[in-house]
């Protein structure tokens, strides 16, 4: 958005516009502050807003969720992608996954894939790359290990009854 105005975002925003910049931050400081006396004397409404029945809440947690996703683009589509997504995450729950780690992916994966093609361009396509200093071979190993890890356990109750079977 401050590039439409003709403003550039980042560091040269903070020596190029000063004034801006700081009123941006100190609306910041005011909106918290208004947010701190509206709230401190509310306390009391929120709790009970809490106590409400799970069959009340929920369907208007549901609402508000919606009409917040229509709000910010004015797009259906994007309230039948959150519905579709809710009903994703609620079945990986059903089914005993997280779904943490898919949204995740979801906010993470991109840039990871951005950010791995430019290191490759970078070293000219040689994997090796990520493994030449000691922290990234280190950050490498842990991921491997925590993604193997895991199955070991399988692996060994498999190897057991294997045995168990060929000796009987």
């Amino acid at each position: 958005m401050p590039v439409i105005h003709g403003l550039q975002p980042g560091p040269p925003l903070i020596s190029q516009s000063p004034t801006l910049f700081w009123g941006i931050v100190a609306s910041m400081y005011i909106g918290n502050l208004m947010l701190l006396v509206l709230n401190l004397p509310m306390i009391g409404m929120w709790v009970q807003l809490l106590r409400l029945p799970y069959n009340v809440l929920f369907p208007l947690i549901i609402l508000f969720t919606i009409i917040g996703v229509y709000c910010s683009s004015n797009n259906v589509f994007d309230v039948h992608v959150m519905i579709a997504f809710g009903g994703i995450g609620y079945f990986m729950r059903k089914l005993g996954y997280e779904p943490a780690p898919l949204v995740l992916a979801f906010v993470l994966g991109p840039m990871l894939e951005n950010n791995l093609r430019k290191s490759l361009i970078l070293s000219q396509g040689d994997l090796m790359t990520f493994v030449e200093r000691p922290i990234s071979a280190v950050c490498l190993a842990l991921a491997v290990i925590l993604l193997v890890g895991p199955l070991l356990p399988s692996l060994r109750r498999k190897r057991e009854l294997v045995a168990l079977d060929e000796g009987a």
